[in-house]
């Protein structure tokens, strides 16, 4: 079992029909027919939608994608129509709000991967490949792969895993043409984005892009780059062999899983809320990530 601890009510707003409540993001469509993606500050650890929420999250995610956006316009158009209040909504929604078009999904977690880690690494340590992508031996926790690699996933629902798929698999789904357009720009948009990183003092060792369609032509859609949908690692930290330092919700994580929790990850009861010092640690590494990408700060 598993999903939200406590569901939340999702606002009425009128003009606004609320569509889907997802992990972190309420989906609305406005009258226009476009989409209104709110992200709130909800957090997520091993498949649980946790019942305490960490401070400005939401907007951090939110600014740091449209950052993301413009450095990637040349590469694939995004969805991204305005980021303008619709009428009526809360000031709160401020700042974590974008309309975007209404795209016609493509079922896929598009997973691009320049580091070994993760699921990933459960898998290679079984069989030296990831995704049926043969890999070389020798590879430990951490190590650098020889090329990025397209890892698609299926789409879970909330509260459920998201399962690892094959190139072929894909293909089957949404056919040659597509996948072979999704790993293409699942690939460019990564090596933009590692590289952009790098110069930094970041490595991003995996992330994942959702696609859709605009007519025929390819849009990338809902966040891109965050902490939430990337793993970011401090490059002058990187040590292959172990498990990295992180920029994302590593703090929930370790704490979750702590005898100070009190959790059985493997019971059926749902986690305690967070203390406030791993609130605090876990805000803190939103806000660096973001700074340290985008050269400015947060506020």
């Amino acid at each position: 079992m598993s999903g939200f601890v406590e569901k939340p009510e999702p606002l009425q707003i009128p003009g606004l029909v609320h569509l889907h409540t997802g992990k972190v993001r309420e989906l609305y469509r406005n009258e226009a027919g476009d989409l209104v993606m709110v992200a709130s500050d909800r957090i997520s650890a091993y498949d649980w939608v946790l019942p305490t929420e960490i401070p400005d999250k939401g907007r951090i995610l939110t600014q740091l994608s449209l950052w993301w956006f413009d450095q990637l316009a040349d590469l694939v158009p995004n969805h991204v129509l305005s980021t303008d209040l619709p009428a009526g909504a809360p000031a709160d929604w401020a700042g974590r709000t974008l309309v975007c078009k209404n795209l016609k999904m493509i079922p896929v977690e598009c997973v691009a991967r320049g580091y070994l880690t993760g699921s990933g690494l459960a898998e290679y340590n079984e069989t030296r490949t990831v995704c049926g992508l043969a890999l070389p031996e020798g590879l430990a926790d951490g190590s650098e792969l020889p090329a990025p690699i397209f890892t698609p996933a299926t789409k879970a629902e909330v509260g459920e895993h998201d399962e690892n798929v094959s190139y072929e698999e894909v293909a089957r789904q949404v056919g040659a043409d597509t996948a072979a357009r999704l790993r293409q720009a699942t690939l460019a948009v990564y090596s933009r984005g590692r590289d952009i990183a790098r110069e930094r003092g970041i490595i991003l060792a995996d992330t994942k892009f959702e696609f859709g369609f605009d007519g025929d032509t390819l849009v990338l859609a809902d966040e891109v780059l965050t902490a939430d949908s990337s793993r970011f690692w401090p490059a002058d930290q990187w040590q292959p062999g172990r498990a990295q330092p992180s920029y994302d919700k590593q703090f929930v994580r370790d704490w979750l899983t702590s005898t100070e929790s009190g959790w059985d990850r493997a019971s059926e009861q749902p986690p305690p809320a967070l203390p406030q010092h791993v609130v605090d640690a876990t805000r803190a590494k939103y806000v660096e990530a973001y700074e340290r990408l985008t050269g400015t700060g947060w506020s």
